[in-house]
């Protein structure tokens, strides 16, 4: 029945590609996607043949770029894939649905390469469908009704979404899901063709970190592997939690560092842990606010940030509803590989170039009421998944290193990340702990900028009812989140009050001017940026991206960063702005929106190395899971760093309003840590 309807598919979209029909603007629009599906359909074949994997390289160079021509920067603006152009040809309502359809098309690469034929032919149907209702509706001499069209999306939405989430979910729990696996385990690694087997758009990044990659000595790819995987096994001792149950461990990572990846799978292999490696898929049925899984490079970054509310286009509660009942049916059907999986190893990358999208009036947004039906549908998912993969028995871990895309320095950086990655944790614990045993008699903490930095914020801290046994920051070294440095806590929001500033900011790849936030009691109260003319443009800005939809969110963790050596690396090469969250939050103090560090896991009892247990775990929001779990999480955590140089002042005050000085001028002023101001001698 496949092969039938995939030939009748094949058939008409030949004709349409051939401009036998329909002409004139709507003409060309499906001209240009027909031609895209024979494109997708070729290349499926191709692959398929024996000759294929031995192509010469440029070959295949051509071959991927044609996969991603129309979404490329030079060819993006006469795009159908860019809103803005689709609105300008057929008007607000059709054009959004068209583009929509042309972004869906392009995510189809994943299931040509993996061999998934079914998934390719009812996206071909779908175009196929819209096809003929318009194709009637001209006929007819009618206008073209962008209700049928969006009646036939959502349809089609409904109809599979099921089917998808049971792909979904199992790829992300089942080891025999093993395509991304095989490239890595089983290729010539020295041979760049191996990066053209996934699909993924490649960039001169990836063939570059890749050749570079072949050049290192075993003993350093060996280095960067244990780091990894050592990260991942400590995070599951530290938290007492049984890395003895868990079967598999979910890899994520970029295209070109495969031969790390190859020594990290055998050393989880060793662990007991079978490796699960999925795409990071673009299709809308999968993709959220960020990319997870592997992934190749971004070939556009303004086609991704311009769809990325494209399910305000057709959602609606009912189809809020099939969701999270497709989800919740597809880990029921998975519960038994659910149950064994340990949680994610991810290997992120930084150095991309800076990026400020440009907020298109013709790009979906999502009203009000769909940005309520966001929020609820990440709460029930995520209670969903927690239900399966229990929050208190996984654990994660999280290692960067730079691309060539970091500049002229980049093997240098390189070399610098992997020492910061790789800095002796003993003597930052140490001193960490200097740090906490003196905030454990604050109240709270006054943090100040200096400079153009407007930070003026009080966070309250937990008490502590017996202090010789408990404590109220954790002392976290390099396990989960590498490199080391860093102290945090969970505030008490009640008495968390003022204003958050920084002068420029990058979270999740989007840049931030002027960030600020003011909170009241612990919950983001008001919020701003430069980024746009229209101050109202910002704020919708900070709501997408960094509120994600909801009205306020809590101060979910304080830290105080402590990896000087990071900000040095950053300041000496001048890639302050390029690093990834995962390094610049260890760069000075950072606050978080969002959930808690302890998030669905608030129960299990956690000790700092010293033997005391760190009690302030909860909050106000996530105490309300006792009552009701919808309440008490948000399912984002987004980290805020004030580097060194804007920071004026960072000191504790006791009940009886005597002081604590930790940092003053962006310098450590305590006792017993000026250690880490030696890396700062040159950088401030």
């Amino acid at each position: 029945m496949i092969q039938e309807r995939l030939e009748l598919a094949r058939d008409r979209i030949g004709e349409i590609a051939s401009g036998q029909v329909l002409h004139g603007t709507f003409g060309d629009y499906f001209r240009s996607g027909a031609q895209y599906l024979n494109l997708l359909f070729e290349t499926y074949d191709a692959i398929r043949e024996k000759d294929f994997a031995s192509s010469p390289l440029e070959a295949l160079r051509a071959q991927n770029r044609s996969l991603y021509a129309d979404l490329l920067p030079d060819a993006y603006e006469t795009s159908y894939a860019n809103p803005a152009f689709s609105v300008s040809r057929f008007g607000e309502e059709r054009g959004k649905l068209l583009s929509f359809i042309f972004a869906e098309l392009h995510s189809q690469t994943e299931s040509v390469f993996e061999g998934r034929i079914e998934e390719l032919l009812i996206r071909a149907e779908l175009f196929l469908e819209i096809y003929l209702s318009v194709l009637c509706d001209l006929e007819e001499e009618k206008d073209v009704d962008g209700e049928a069209i969006r009646h036939i999306i959502y349809a089609f939405l409904c109809d599979y979404g099921r089917d998808e989430a049971m792909l979904r979910i199992r790829q992300q729990l089942d080891p025999s899901e093993d395509f991304a696996l095989k490239i890595i385990t089983e290729s010539d690694l020295s041979d760049l063709r191996y990066l053209y087997r996934y699909g993924e758009y490649v960039s001169e990044d990836e063939e570059k970190i890749a050749r570079y990659i072949m050049t290192l000595p075993e003993e350093t790819i060996g280095k960067m592997a244990d780091t990894f995987t050592e990260g991942y096994r400590i995070g599951f001792e530290v938290t007492g939690r049984d890395l003895s149950k868990k079967d598999t461990v979910n890899i994520r990572y970029s295209l070109g560092f495969e031969r790390v990846i190859r020594e990290a799978v055998r050393n989880f292999e060793q662990l007991g842990l079978k490796p699960v490696i999925y795409r990071a898929s673009m299709s809308i049925f999968h993709k959220g606010k960020a990319r997870i899984g592997y992934m190749g490079a971004d070939p556009n970054r303004q086609f991704t940030y311009d769809h990325k509310d494209d399910r305000a286009l057709f959602l609606d509660k009912h189809y809020n509803g099939l969701r999270l009942e497709a989800l919740r049916a597809a880990y029921e059907a998975h519960k038994d590989l659910a149950a064994v999986h340990g949680g994610p190893a991810c290997m992120e990358t930084f150095g991309e170039a800076n990026f400020s999208p440009i907020a298109k009036k013709e790009a979906p947004k999502l009203s009000e009421e769909q940005q309520k039906l966001t929020v609820e549908y990440a709460s029930k998912a995520g209670s969903i998944i927690n239900t399966y993969i229990k929050g208190e028995e996984r654990s994660f871990t999280i290692i960067a290193f730079p691309t060539p895309a970091i500049g002229p320095d980049f093997e240098a950086v390189f070399e610098e990340t992997i020492r910061v990655n790789t800095l002796d944790y003993m003597r930052y614990r140490n001193m960490q702990q200097i740090m906490i045993d003196a905030l454990d008699e604050a109240a709270y903490v006054r943090i100040k900028g200096c400079g153009s930095n407007r930070t003026d914020l009080t966070v309250a801290l937990h008490p502590l009812t017996d202090p010789s046994k408990q404590t109220v920051f954790e002392n976290c070294v390099a396990d989960v989140n590498i490199p080391v440095g860093e102290i945090f806590t969970s505030p008490v929001l009640e008495g968390t009050n003022g204003t958050l500033h920084v002068t420029d900011v990058f979270l999740e790849g989007l840049e931030y001017k002027d960030l600020c936030i003011t909170f009241r009691d612990g919950m983001t109260d008001t919020y701003s940026c430069a980024n746009f003319d229209d101050p109202e443009d910002g704020r919708k800005y900070i709501r997408d991206n960094v509120l994600f939809s909801h009205e306020s969110l809590p101060m979910g963790e304080f830290a105080i960063g402590t990896n000087t050596t990071a900000y040095a690396m950053a300041r000496r090469y001048g890639i302050g702005d390029r690093l990834p969250i995962l390094i610049a939050e260890k760069t000075g103090p950072h606050f978080a929106v969002g959930d808690t560090c302890y998030s669905h896991s608030e129960d299990i009892a956690v000790f700092n190395p010293d033997g005391k247990e760190i009690v302030a775990r909860d909050n106000a929001c996530s105490i309300l899971r006792k009552t009701d779990e919808s309440m008490a999480y948000f399912n984002c955590h987004t980290d805020i760093t004030i580097p060194y140089d804007e920071l004026g002042e960072l000191t504790g005050v006791r009940q009886d309003g005597t002081l604590i000085p930790i940092i003053r001028d962006g310098k450590f002023v305590i006792e017993g840590v000026q250690e880490l101001n030696l890396p700062l001698r040159n950088a401030l």
